[in-house]
């Protein structure tokens, strides 16, 4: 694909030869003649002098570049979207595999792709050019929107109710029971039914392993935009925000509501009926316990204001010196 062209379909503007062939897309200390790279972040500036990348995505504010450039409003917006151009999503043809058992009240869009050793039972209703991959389970009364995609070994618990345009990468659950027990008085545990479906809005990501469980009562929900990472655990009756980022291994404990537009780092942990505020982000292995108000930056566990928490953490290293201070005044003051 010609420079220009991309430059088009990115309605970049184009610094020097649109005529030159472009055949991939590649990070700046890898990409090779014949791609393009992108530079978003000034630490790799210095690289531009040495990539062998044919052109390079950068911003307007970016100085003069040694090679051909498309200058971005933004460049890793656009990095991906050029990715997209060369790696379009791959297509699958209608039909169900002949190892798939699909029940015969289920009702299946046009388009609909079933793979092999799949299982759709009762009542299931899925959308239009729908992908089930192999060892895909939909539980009865599963209602699922168009354009769906579910990879290998994803699991659709009974009653969910799926948008379109969802994404659900491989092993996930969706609808999982709640962890919901009542102790009895001898101490032993009554599991307590978990009847309230999980519900996922339109153009939510799901990925690998993350289990999304369904409710004691109500539902869960997850709302329009949503990305979630690997291994992220959504306990029961949660709420999730719009365009919300929960990142790997983040755990809400049940009843939790995240706003719209936050970004839960690694390992973020919150414990139970909690509420976050819109337009939160919350720093890496940070725990939460008391709600948080909108728009601030929290670290820590438990989780404070991200300004107050680094002096914090700079003061941890001289608290040996302080307490031998300490020790020494208090010493200096006995009788």
């Amino acid at each position: 694909m010609k420079l220009a062209e991309i430059a088009r379909r990115l309605n970049c503007t184009l610094e020097g030869d649109g005529s030159i062939e472009i055949t991939g897309v590649a990070g700046i200390d890898h990409a090779g003649p014949g791609q393009l790279t992108f530079l978003s972040n000034p630490r790799y500036r210095k690289l531009m002098a040495t990539t062998k990348a044919s052109a390079i995505l950068v911003d307007a504010q970016t100085g003069p570049v040694p090679l051909a450039a498309l200058r971005s409003a933004n460049t890793y917006l656009d990095f991906a979207r050029s990715l997209e151009l060369f790696h379009p999503p791959q297509r699958y043809a209608p039909g169900i595999h002949p190892s798939a058992v699909v029940a015969k009240t289920a009702r299946l869009g046009e388009g609909v792709h079933v793979g092999p050793y799949c299982f759709v039972d009762e009542n299931v209703v899925i959308g239009r050019n729908g992908v089930l991959h192999s060892f895909v389970s939909i539980y009865r009364d599963a209602k699922i929107g168009d354009d769906f995609v579910a990879h290998a070994h994803v699991s659709v618990r009974e009653g969910c109710h799926i948008g379109h345009r969802v994404v659900v990468q491989n092993g996930a659950v969706i609808g999982s029971d709640g962890f919901g027990f009542a102790r009895r008085d001898d101490a032993s545990w009554q599991k307590i039914p978990q009847t309230g479906p999980a519900v996922i809005e339109d153009d939510v990501e799901i990925q690998a392993n993350a289990c999304i469980d369904r409710a004691t009562v109500g539902e869960t929900r997850i709302r329009r935009g949503a990305k979630i990472d690997n291994l992220v655990h959504v306990g029961h009756a949660s709420r999730v925000g719009e365009d919300t980022l929960l990142c790997a291994q983040v755990g809400l404990a049940g009843t939790t509501k995240v706003g719209s537009r936050c970004i839960l780092a690694g390992q973020v942990g919150a414990g139970g009926h909690l509420s976050i505020g819109d337009g939160t982000s919350i720093v890496a292995q940070s725990g939460l316990h008391n709600d948080l108000d909108g728009g601030g930056v929290y670290s820590g566990s438990p989780a404070i204001d991200f300004k107050l928490w680094r002096k914090c953490v700079a003061a941890f290293a001289h608290l040996p010196e302080l307490m031998k201070k300490v020790r020494e005044l208090e010493a200096r003051d006995k009788p």
